[in-house]
């Protein structure tokens, strides 16, 4: 079973799930975002993606993570994001081991967790908290560079940085995501490539094939996660 709830941190998800018996395997889309957590009593960081995750079950196992949108994560960890792409690291990799363990160790992995992200927390990057909304809702992320007065060269240096790819890929990713729930709430394909900017359905296809990595049909016949 899994949950979600805002953090008080801006941009900040809380999340938790229980794995229950004769779950199957999931796959976890890309989003843009990384997250900290708390697995069985180990924490971790899950580092941006840039293709789906495949994860496998293991009935009973509890998570609690944080997972940091518009590009605040790097911030709280003390990295770029670009150091933990496609990466699941531990999280005593990157800060002290005795407050990883006090985390590790806490009676609520949840508040523990919450309690570390505030303490380290540092105001995101304005003009990567505009990109990711821009990208989010289908808008060009130039218009941002241009109003900040940033060259295409500064505008993915500071991207990367902040969600471990650039614009470009930013904006792919959002896509996708926006069609895979089209898909999923019942459209038909071919009206879902129309409704979110696609070439065509084979376009749309290619598209999810490669950041999901299997076609929008297959997708649709396996679970997911958040």
């Amino acid at each position: 079973m899994y949950t979600e709830r805002p953090s008080s941190l801006p941009h900040v998800v809380a999340w938790q799930s229980v794995t229950p018996v004769g779950a199957s395997e999931h796959r976890i889309l890309p989003d843009g975002c990384l997250d900290i957590i708390w697995q069985d009593g180990s924490v971790f960081v899950a580092g941006p993606d840039t293709t789906a995750q495949v994860g496998a079950p293991v009935p009973g196992s509890r998570h609690h993570a944080l997972r940091f949108g518009a590009g605040t994560g790097p911030g709280v960890l003390g990295l770029p994001a670009s150091e933990v792409l496609d990466q699941r690291v531990p999280l005593d990799a990157l800060w002290p081991a005795d407050e990883v363990r006090r985390i590790a160790e806490a009676t609520n992995p949840a508040a523990a967790l919450q309690e570390a992200a505030t303490r380290r927390w540092h105001d995101p990057d304005p003009v990567m908290v505009a990109v990711s909304a821009a990208a989010h809702d289908d808008r060009p992320v130039t218009e941002i560079a241009s109003a900040a007065g940033l060259g295409e060269r500064q505008l993915r240096r500071r991207s990367v940085a902040a969600y471990g790819y650039g614009p470009k890929t930013l904006h792919r990713i959002f896509r996708m995501r926006r069609a895979v729930a089209l898909a999923r709430a019942g459209r038909a394909f071919a009206e879902v490539a129309a409704d979110t900017g696609y070439a065509d359905q084979a376009h749309l296809s290619r598209e999810v094939k490669a950041l999901a990595g299997v076609p929008l049909g297959g997708l649709m016949s396996q679970a997911d996660a958040a």
